[in-house]
């Protein structure tokens, strides 16, 4: 991990001492990094760069720092104090100097768990923050035309998280398709409908797959509803394998969806379900979502089916662990985000719903309220495990 922690001290304070403490509060956190003292000279060029407010009267020090150019202020001020020697008190006096002087900071401060905890989340954003800078997300086809509130800000998302959304229409998807051999699929099923469409299906993961390196893309999301008329077949397989192999991959065109998953990858490392909420119990707070593809790392199995809506094509049904899930969402300009955390208690088979459904019961059933009164569009992505602190500080 690339965490340094430089140091802030007054010189009014026994240095025997003072070292003393540090030592046993630096141990405390069971936390890798390397320790910078008052060198300050490579501030900056950490994943995550902490300052240690060790003592009181240490304002001016900081000040002096900051006015000589030391400390630049692209990045929030992470202020890391135990609390010993009036070190709370002036680690609020500088966050308030710096909070008029328009610039953004923390203080981390409380029990050794607390602060380790907070010091991995921090770290996992940044890296996250780096992790997305540069990459390149394909938009194939354009969104589909029932998405009518899923918009999104090339330039919003280009400037907050540095990605870049690249327009690739969806006949380079078709011509790539006639370039790709059809082959024989490792998958089968006893439903010769299905048996009969996987070696289109496959050939639409593997064109995918061509386009996804000659552009170097890191995702893409893609009007699918068009390889119904065009090829008599889902890309629902295609996705799933895509994105189970670390390829953010969407449905419908829907690019706030594709950024909510690529922002999940980065934080979490796991892959995304999207999906439909397809019903909310205001009372209970469950509620069921539902889709016809879920990446393949996710489920514990899977069978085929056809396409839900269509009756055509590869589909999936995913059985999902239950456990622990958070329910998120971003807008495609990132002004807007919804996060919450519930269990996913069982998954279904109804015949009338997308293939893969699973119940999930939110923790907070005033949660449910987001979902009647002010959703962030229709498709949410589903994450296995509890991300909320997480996706929270992503966006703080």
């Amino acid at each position: 991990m690339d965490i340094a922690i430089y140091t802030l001290t007054s010189e009014l304070h026994n240095e025997e001492a003072v070292n003393s403490v540090t030592k046993s509060f630096l141990d405390s956190l069971q936390t890798e990094h390397s320790f910078k003292g008052s060198n300050y000279s490579d501030y900056g060029s950490h994943e995550l760069n902490l300052i240690f407010v060790r003592t009181g009267g240490t304002e001016s020090v900081f000040l002096r720092l900051l006015e000589s150019g030391q400390l630049p202020t692209d990045k929030p001020f992470y202020l890391l104090t135990s609390g010993k020697s009036n070190s709370l008190a002036a680690s609020m006096e500088i966050l308030s100097f710096l909070r008029q002087k328009g610039l953004s900071g923390e203080i981390i401060h409380g029990s050794s768990s607390y602060i380790r905890e907070r010091i991995n989340i921090l770290f996992t954003v940044s890296k996250a923050f780096k992790e997305l800078r540069g990459i390149k997300l394909g938009i194939i086809g354009k969104p589909s035309d029932w998405l009518i509130s899923s918009t999104y800000d090339p330039a919003s998302v280009a400037d907050k998280l540095g990605v870049r959304l690249i327009d690739i229409p969806m006949d380079e998807l078709l011509q790539t398709m006639k370039k790709t051999a059809i082959k024989e699929p490792s998958e089968t099923s006893d439903r010769d409908c299905i048996r009969r469409s996987l070696p289109v299906a496959n050939q639409i993961y593997n064109a995918l797959k061509t386009i996804v390196e000659d552009k170097c893309l890191s995702g893409l999301t893609i009007r699918c509803f068009d390889l119904l008329t065009s090829v008599k077949n889902t890309g629902c397989l295609a996705l799933a394998k895509l994105n189970s192999e670390g390829i953010v991959a969407g449905c419908e065109g829907d690019v706030p969806t594709m950024l909510t998953m690529a922002i999940a990858r980065a934080l979490t490392g796991k892959s995304g379900f999207q999906a439909n909420p397809s019903s909310i119990n205001p009372e209970t707070g469950d509620m069921i979502f539902a889709h016809c593809t879920v990446p393949l790392n996710m489920v514990d199995a899977y069978e085929l089916d056809t396409h839900f809506e269509s009756g055509i094509g590869v589909g999936i049904r995913g059985k999902m662990p239950e456990g622990g899930v958070t329910i998120f969402k971003v807008a495609g300009d990132l002004k807007r985000w919804f996060v919450a955390e519930g269990t996913l208690e069982k998954n279904q088979n109804d015949p009338d719903l997308c293939r893969t459904q699973i119940v999930v019961r939110l923790d907070h059933a005033e949660d449910v309220n987001y979902f009647l009164t002010n959703p962030v569009g229709n498709h949410h992505v589903i994450l296995l495990g509890r991300h909320k602190k997480l996706i929270e500080s992503f966006f703080e």
